[in-house]
């Protein structure tokens, strides 16, 4: 440990990702290490909501140290473990990781380490991107329709067209269907 750890405040995070499992190793080596308060978890890495975690991010404060026991504990992905560290840095605190030495912020190969994992971040964002684009172009090759499904068969929307012709109103085919007004509204056009 070094002389500029010990004069900051020492937060741990533990998570484990299914409740039969426990944290009970991870708080014993965090607590050995110093941490005073301990964030505790027990969600899956990629569950974008971890109100444990927003919890610490939210409360951290310049000079805090924020320590795991292995940087799978804090994210699943490279985007997002430089997303997460990256929003502890900006809040003034620090980052390290007790299994990985070279994941921590408080030293120039930490650092030299965050920046190369945000261009490995960029690129598999990039990846994602040029994929899912790929994905969406071989499905319309297909003719599969994109976004949400339809709330009304094609048939229930040339029926609700001809009733409005009638002078149905928007409000009465809506209850009809069981659709928003919205619904029907579109399918009139």
């Amino acid at each position: 440990m070094t002389e500029s750890l010990a004069e900051h405040r020492r937060i741990g995070y533990a998570r484990v990702s299914t409740y039969g499992q426990t944290l009970d190793a991870q708080l014993e080596r965090l607590r050995a290490e110093g941490c005073t308060k301990i964030y505790r978890e027990k969600a899956s890495g990629a569950q974008s909501e971890r109100r444990e975690l927003k919890s610490l991010l939210k409360a951290l404060v310049p000079g805090d140290v924020v320590t795991v026991t292995r940087i799978d504990r804090l994210a699943r992905s490279t985007f997002d473990l430089f997303a997460i560290v990256k929003k502890m840095v900006d809040a003034g605190a620090q980052f390290r990781s007790l299994a990985e030495p070279w994941a921590d912020t408080s030293n120039s190969t930490g650092r030299l380490m965050l920046a190369v994992l945000g261009g490995l971040a960029d690129v598999e964002r990039d990846l994602i991107r040029t994929r899912t684009a790929e994905g969406r172009e071989r499905a319309r090759a297909r003719g599969q329709r994109m976004g949400r499904p339809l709330k009304l068969t094609p048939a229930q929307r040339r029926e609700a067209r001809d009733w409005r012709a009638t002078g149905v109103t928007l409000k009465e085919l809506a209850e009809r269907y069981g659709v928003a007004r919205a619904t029907i509204s579109r399918a009139c056009v």
